[in-house]
């Protein structure tokens, strides 16, 4: 059986910088009737189990190190026995929020997971955060862009850890040479696809997000 890909929003804040907002994660599911990866573990570690349906959980890849995308992953973790995947340039990010312990596994740009016979490409993209990752799944027509990549414009960059021409470098050169029918899964709202946003980039630059 291909694999295929389970949504899921979860509820909670994320905090930096001094301040705390209200947020909703989008959790990406990947795999078959018998296995699955969980792209960030955002908020409720009870409602991605549920959504689970009791596969046996491979792998929970952290698209970076902000607090919503990661504070279920230690529980979720403990519960399944999979390890916690993330870019060792967010670990500093990561400690502020679990700060007793660490990720299981280190992601690194070009590394591919596999998951019910499906490959995801790690494609390492700082600029929301230095160690911000998509994964790319070209047998699904897909990439997740966790907070790179929204429908509209590219992440936030006015918080600490962040780069405005960093992230728009990381779009250009590695979103946007995508094909333009990738389906773009993010980290927070509604999808979009590449084709949808290649032609703003230099609205966006113009802006400076």
């Amino acid at each position: 059986m291909a694999a295929r890909i389970d949504h899921l929003v979860t509820s909670g804040t994320f905090s930096l910088d001094g301040g705390t907002w209200d947020v909703d994660n989008n959790v990406w599911i990947v795999g078959d009737d018998e296995e699955a990866i969980v792209i960030d573990a955002a908020h409720d570690a009870d409602a991605i189990l549920e959504a689970l349906g009791g596969r046996t959980l491979r792998a929970i890849v952290c698209t970076h190190g902000h607090n919503d995308h990661i504070d279920a992953a230690p529980a979720l973790a403990s519960r399944t026995g999979a390890r916690i995947h993330l870019h060792p340039a967010d670990l500093p990010l990561w400690k502020m929020t679990h700060a007793d312990t660490a990720p299981d596994a280190e992601l690194a740009d070009g590394q591919v997971l596999t998951i019910a016979g499906t490959d995801l490409t790690v494609l390492h993209t700082p600029g929301h955060a230095p160690g911000a990752v998509c994964l790319h799944a070209p047998e699904l027509g897909t990439v997740f862009t966790g907070d790179t990549l929204f429908q509209g414009g590219p992440g936030a960059t006015g918080r600490s850890f962040s780069d405005f021409p960093t992230i728009v470098a990381s779009i250009r050169e590695r979103l946007l040479t995508l094909p333009p029918t990738t389906q773009v899964r993010t980290g927070h709202g509604d999808p979009t696809t590449i084709g949808a946003e290649a032609p703003h980039l230099e609205e966006w630059i113009k802006r400076g997000h």
